[in-house]
């Protein structure tokens, strides 16, 4: 796969717009990327999220990937926080080559996996010489 298949389009996490009930933030969820046979898949993990929360996206060349995490709903003052309650978002450019119409999802425990096939114009074929 060439870097321009699939490049990240952001440098930095974009804040949501904020609620009274509660301030959103994104952050930028870890990839991996790798070829199976004639599709990419990524993988993304989002701690927290669940079918529910997952919105992916493309539109005019850019696959983007949301996850909202569940709101923790408890009466209790943290004392120490570690964990961000930020919710996910990372967005990518799409090559012409990625066929949009067969793009698919799935999220289990946490890791959101997106197929991209190859459009049939990409795939590679032999030419019949005559």
């Amino acid at each position: 796969m060439s870097t321009t298949t699939l490049s990240n389009t952001e440098t930095a996490p974009t804040p949501a717009p904020q609620t009274a009930a509660r301030r959103v933030e994104f952050v930028a969820p870890r990839v991996n990327l790798h070829q199976q046979g004639d599709a990419y898949i990524l993988e993304a993990e989002m701690p927290g999220v669940d079918r529910s929360g997952v919105e992916v996206t493309v539109d005019d060349g850019k696959l983007t990937l949301i996850g909202r995490r569940k709101v923790d709903e408890q009466a209790s003052q943290p004392l120490y926080r570690e964990r961000a309650r930020a919710d996910y978002r990372r967005v990518f450019d799409l090559d012409p080559s990625i066929d949009t119409s067969s793009i698919t999802a799935k999220v289990e425990q946490g890791l959101l996996t997106v197929r991209l096939q190859k459009a049939e114009s990409a795939k590679p074929r032999k030419i019949t010489v005559s």
